[in-house]
């Protein structure tokens, strides 16, 4: 079994509700981390086998954002991305798959964490 590191830990601003971070979707945001997470790493795009990102909000924002957010970050096409809808525990799901992955010898390098945007996201008013 493979032994698995965290080699670089990123996030966005904590932004409020309708703040600066408004006009961002979660794609959007998930791209910024995962280009910032790279280059902390010093890994290139084309050296990651697999990217793993939750959230919970996805209404409106398309299929699969992680998927988004790996194209918007440069990840080749190639490269498998899916999303983790777990509620509260998505992003930590993401980083228990990741490791996973790597433990059982699929993937060497794993972009694994959660992305959302509260100001984007849809409500219901009664």
């Amino acid at each position: 079994m493979n032994n698995v590191v965290i080699v670089s830990a990123t996030r966005t601003a904590v932004g409020k509700f309708g703040g600066s971070l408004k006009d961002f979707n979660p794609g959007q945001l998930g791209s910024v981390v995962l280009k910032d997470a790279l280059k902390k790493a010093n890994v290139e795009q084309n050296e990651v086998d697999e990217v793993i990102l939750g959230n919970v909000l996805g209404a409106g924002h398309g299929q699969n954002v992680a998927r988004q957010s790996a194209i918007w970050a440069g990840i080749p096409k190639e490269v498998s991305s899916f999303t983790v809808g777990k509620v509260c525990g998505s992003g930590l799901k993401s980083v228990v798959l990741g490791a996973q992955s790597i433990m059982l010898g699929d993937s060497d390098v794993v972009l694994a964490g959660g992305m959302e945007s509260m100001s984007q996201a849809p409500y219901a008013l009664k």
